[in-house]
């Protein structure tokens, strides 16, 4: 429901980011059954070829520098429109086309609406070469600080990039926390969006209810 009701800003001529994830799979199907008359880029290489396979045109991102709309889903969003991605670790991808879109809209349930992102586990790209090192630094800030496991050894991005989840964050100083993660070396991206996302559809009970930004900053 909260995708189809994103869906609907989605028109003729328009550059669409696609995100990455169940949620933001199901937009892509929406948009690819509308036919409508637009080009898109994706946030990870298993949303691009979803939406190939749906007949939407995808772009290389590589050549793009601004984008219409993106929409994406998310693990937490508050109500300051600060949220929590990455748990398909498709999050540094997903932050760069977000910083280059237009508009970005979050589809989330209900579940996702919360308080306080604090709750959500902090996903952290890596490069390899930086693994133990990174882990080391990340440790005074997080209670819990853990590799993330995938087929056959550790979890990579489609970037080739590892992933670290944190959980039980020092501080909820947010802006601090995004702006010490990019300090550290080795840290190629992390899973806190705090000044991307303009709106967001959230499905609960059956109800769709829209949050735009501006109504909360004025």
């Amino acid at each position: 429901m909260a995708a189809a009701a994103a869906v609907c800003e989605v028109q003729a001529g328009m550059l669409v980011g696609l995100g990455t994830g169940s949620t933001a799979a199901e937009a892509i199907r929406l948009i690819g059954a509308a036919r409508l008359a637009i080009e898109a880029v994706a946030t990870s290489e298993a949303s691009a070829a979803l939406a190939r396979s749906v007949g939407i045109l995808v772009r290389d991102f590589a050549e793009v520098a601004r984008v219409d709309l993106t929409i994406d889903g998310a693990d937490a969003i508050d109500p300051q429109f600060r949220a929590m991605k990455g748990a398909g670790g498709a999050m540094l991808r997903e932050k760069v086309v977000a910083a280059a879109s237009d508009r970005m809209v979050v589809i989330a349930d209900g579940r996702k609406r919360v308080e306080t992102i604090a709750g959500a586990k902090l996903p952290v790209e890596v490069l390899p070469f930086a693994r133990r090192y990174v882990e080391a630094a990340l440790r005074p800030m997080f209670a819990e600080v853990v590799a993330r496991e995938g087929q056959g050894g550790l979890y990579t991005t489609d970037n080739g990039n590892i992933v670290i989840d944190c959980d039980g964050a020092a501080s909820t100083d947010w802006d601090r926390i995004a702006a010490w993660l990019g300090s550290v070396p080795g840290v190629a991206g992390h899973g806190l969006f705090l000044n991307e996302v303009d709106a967001a559809y959230i499905a609960d009970g059956g109800v769709v209810t829209r949050m735009e930004r501006r109504l909360v900053t004025g």
